[in-house]
């Protein structure tokens, strides 16, 4: 038997036509290049510059409504809570605002976009492992619909909090079930080993004694087990478990009323398999449907990481003995996740004639001076010239949200399609403002 072929062979990879052939919302036009919904991306670039991150309001909507078409095709009436830490965009945010999804934060400021943005209070799930006091207050103030507890601390800080403003929390306990999602180690999240929710064996007992506490009503569970993941056994382990606590409680006789069943549905970047929506909400179904609870789940990427890019120019090729590096203007600190986490993604050249272009593997790498500010090894691509445009797919989620301003680099633009039509949701970071809110010591 063959040996495999190792992460970075060029020959394990989808060409540029099958990227594109397996993203509809994409197409080479042989005059303008390529499309996003029929909007050439060059005409963008070329008006607003790079790097420059766009999204796909038509994706965005497509995708929630197979999701939601999917639970309740199961039977399942389901609340969706949008991940705001994946894209905190506000205009993303009021899309899925006006197809009826609520948000799942996990700061204080995701709150107050989340509000701003339409998102009614009464929607939005707060979840995380480090509230701060003031993040507590905020939450009771707005009387959001729910406070997600991650642990024994946070629920006696909550509960004085409560108690002192005269208010009620709505608490789910979020339940570490132990259950290895076999994702990427800095996005698992559902381990003993890992830092979220309350350990499992003790969540029993922590409920009872948070039903008894001042200013808490306990109404549910909640679980999540990571990010990325491209399998179903771990979603059905877990969810196994969160149905036998949610019947140890009962039999206890605690009032058990929802489950928030998670997130971090996994999607193809490259040529993974992955689960499809449907196959999530039988998983959901197979658990829970005989136990009378309400159920809500809080996706991110599923919903938007196919629908953004970032376009990106090349500064210049670079020739080694080894292979060329093709310099791009976008870097690192525009898109975090290959020097984070080794993430593969797409790279498209724009113009229709490099696209059918002979290639030849290139390593893809930005101008921070940092040997981990590289997209791309051994990757198969043309000759590209300098000037020439590049889109980075599937760059929706955990993209723009992530970027920083390092190497002094001001933060990109952002552009919204929608109908045929473009237009700039953040202008791109003027460099004065780097520095503007300074200020020298006396």
């Amino acid at each position: 038997m063959a040996a495999p072929s190792p992460p970075n062979d060029p020959s394990t990879d989808p060409s540029v036509q099958d990227l594109i052939a397996l993203r509809p919302w994409l197409k080479h036009d042989a005059m303008d290049g390529l499309l996003l919904d029929g909007v050439p991306l060059a005409g963008i670039a070329d008006t607003v510059g790079t790097p420059t991150w766009v999204y796909s309001a038509a994706t965005m909507r497509a995708r929630y409504k197979t999701l939601t078409g999917a639970m309740s095709g199961a039977g399942l009436d389901m609340q969706v809570h949008f991940a705001v830490k994946a894209n905190d965009s506000r205009a993303v945010l009021s899309l899925f605002a006006e197809q009826g999804a609520g948000a799942d934060v996990v700061s204080g400021g995701e709150l107050l976009k989340s509000l701003r943005a339409g998102m009614p209070a009464s929607r939005i799930v707060y979840s995380g492992v480090g509230k701060s006091a003031a993040e507590l207050r905020l939450a009771l103030e707005h009387d959001i619909g729910q406070i997600n507890v991650e642990s024994a601390e946070e629920l006696a800080m909550l509960s004085a909090i409560a108690t002192a403003t005269g208010r009620t929390a709505r608490v789910a306990f979020r339940v570490n079930p132990d259950v290895d999602a076999g994702t990427n180690d800095k996005i698992a999240t559902g381990r003993a080993t890992d830092k979220f929710g309350i350990p499992f064996d003790d969540a029993v007992r922590l409920y009872a004694h948070a039903a008894a506490l001042p200013g808490i009503r306990t109404v549910g569970l909640a679980t999540h087990i990571g990010s990325q993941i491209l399998g179903l056994a771990p979603y059905r382990d877990a969810y196994a478990r969160i149905a036998d606590l949610v019947i140890a409680l009962r039999e206890h006789g605690h009032t058990v009323e929802t489950v928030d069943c998670g997130g971090g549905l996994g999607i193809p970047y490259r040529n993974e398999s992955a689960p499809s929506p449907a196959g999530l909400a039988a998983a959901m179904r197979g658990a829970f449907h005989n136990l009378d609870v309400r159920l809500a789940m809080e996706p991110g990427r599923w919903l938007v990481g196919p629908a953004g890019l970032l376009l990106a120019s090349v500064v210049l090729v670079k020739q080694t003995p080894l292979e060329p590096f093709i310099v791009l203007d976008a870097a690192m600190n525009d898109l975090v996740r290959p020097a984070m986490y080794d993430a593969w993604h797409g790279i498209v050249p724009v113009s229709a004639i490099d696209a059918v272009a002979p290639a030849r593997p290139a390593t893809v790498v930005g101008p921070v001076c940092e040997s981990g500010d590289t997209f791309a090894r051994s990757r198969s691509l043309p000759a590209l010239s300098p000037g020439a445009y590049v889109a980075i797919l599937d760059a929706g989620a955990y993209g723009a949200v992530m970027s920083s301003t390092y190497n002094a680099r001001p933060m990109a633009a952002e552009v919204w399609v929608d109908n045929g039509r473009w237009s700039v949701i953040r202008d791109r970071q003027p460099i004065e403002a780097l520095w503007e809110r300074e200020r020298l010591p006396a």
